[in-house]
């Protein structure tokens, strides 16, 4: 098989999307061909790159592994892909696989850029790895202790990974913080406290914001207690934010960290590269309960249409699933 043909989403300019073919080389050594299963939206970055908003001097930085053209569009952008591997060697071979690689029904990828599931991890929860890797850096550069108050302030999804695994630490008392209260259903599928932020708890140790608003960044600072640390995970992308640093911030001396995912923390940087961090990424979410952070599914078909409405910060989506359409072989799995 000399070429193989695939179909792709690509934002071709701002907030209009659509399927365009794609031809592809056959895999060649060292190479996998995938078949994808599902891909996952992720409304804060991919939002702001559909609307057009990536800021000119971060272009180069906000390059996805395999996105192929330039912002502001034509891009094909992407990075939660779970599919089937249909040609490679013997130890991947029909194996469920994970991929940072855009929204495409079939790619072909060096088989490092792949990690085969974990056997009891179920294809459809784990297009959460991309989302889970960038919780994992998060609460490195954030570095929760035995005890701590730990406020998180987002109940998106990273905001919500984040609350769930710090409520397994000994001792810490988490608070989810959201201004939307049917997030509730959410905590409380997950084990982890909710409140609004007029109802929240201050004096906290550790405060990690990740809800995308500047009033959650501002409440974040209003929570943290005297020599606290605040760590910010949302991305604006070109929206500016006005923060009262003249009020208590400089008599509590706290301290306003940034955390992003396209590095990995520098207190682990020396033993953990990106492979193995998605591969912790993967091994995390073997848990159930993970299942409320999908929000809905559509066909991939649908997608053009359906982008526009999906990327909308109002209409309280969290993870939301693509599922493609699969042939007979491309049915099984792990």
């Amino acid at each position: 098989m000399s070429s193989i043909t695939a179909k792709a989403f690509w934002t071709l300019a701002p907030r209009r999307g659509a399927l365009r073919d794609e031809t592809l080389s056959a895999p060649g050594p060292g190479e996998v061909l995938i078949r994808t299963r599902y891909s996952a939206i992720s409304r804060g970055t991919e939002g702001l790159v559909f609307n057009g908003q990536v800021p000119l001097n971060e272009r180069s930085r906000m390059r996805a592994p395999f996105q192929q053209g330039d912002f502001p569009g034509p891009v094909k952008y992407g990075y939660a892909s779970v599919g089937i591997v249909e040609q490679g060697p013997l130890h991947l071979l029909d194996r469920a696989v994970f991929c940072l690689y855009p929204h495409q029904d079939r790619y072909v990828v060096p088989q490092s850029a792949v990690l085969a599931l974990p056997g009891e991890l179920p294809l459809e929860r784990a297009v959460l790895a991309a989302n889970m890797e960038t919780t994992i850096n998060g609460l490195w550069d954030a570095g929760p202790r035995v005890g701590d108050r730990i406020s998180v302030i987002g109940a998106g999804v990273v905001g919500a990974l984040i609350a769930y695994l710090c409520t397994q630490i000994p001792g810490t008392r988490v608070q989810l913080i959201d201004i939307a209260p049917q997030r509730e259903t959410l905590a409380r599928a997950l084990g982890v406290p909710f409140y609004p932020p007029d109802q929240a708890e201050g004096d906290n140790d550790l405060v990690i914001h990740a809800s995308g608003a500047p009033e959650g960044l501002r409440t974040g600072l209003a929570l943290a207690g005297q020599e606290a640390t605040l760590i910010e995970m949302s991305w604006f992308g070109q929206q500016e934010v006005c923060l009262p640093l003249g009020e208590a911030f400089h008599s509590r001396r706290l301290t306003l960290r940034s955390s992003q995912v396209g590095t990995v923390a520098p207190v682990r940087s020396p033993r953990w590269d990106h492979r193995r961090r998605l591969g912790l990424a993967l091994d995390l979410l073997q848990d159930a309960r993970l299942d409320a952070l999908i929000s809905g599914e559509s066909t991939f078909e649908a997608l053009p249409e359906l982008m526009p409405r999906l990327l909308d910060g109002a209409n309280g989506v969290l993870c939301h699933r693509v599922a493609y359409p699969q042939t007979d072989n491309a049915a099984q799995g792990n």
